[in-house]
């Protein structure tokens, strides 16, 4: 469902839903947001003008 909602997105913002737990990132992440998965896991990305890119899986914790 997140993949599905990011695909449609045209900001970063559209995926601040409840339970999600969507923020910006910073340090050697800055320019990349993040939502919850499960437990640890994110999937985070960025966007390049409308379009959603360089996503990822991962446990950053």
């Amino acid at each position: 469902m997140i993949l599905t909602r990011l695909e449609a997105a045209s900001s970063a913002q559209e995926l601040d839903q409840p339970g999600y737990k969507f923020h910006a990132l910073s340090g050697d992440l800055q320019g990349f947001y993040s939502v919850k998965v499960s437990g640890n896991y994110r999937i985070i990305f960025r966007f390049d003008g409308e379009n959603a890119c360089d996503v990822d899986y991962l446990d950053y914790h």
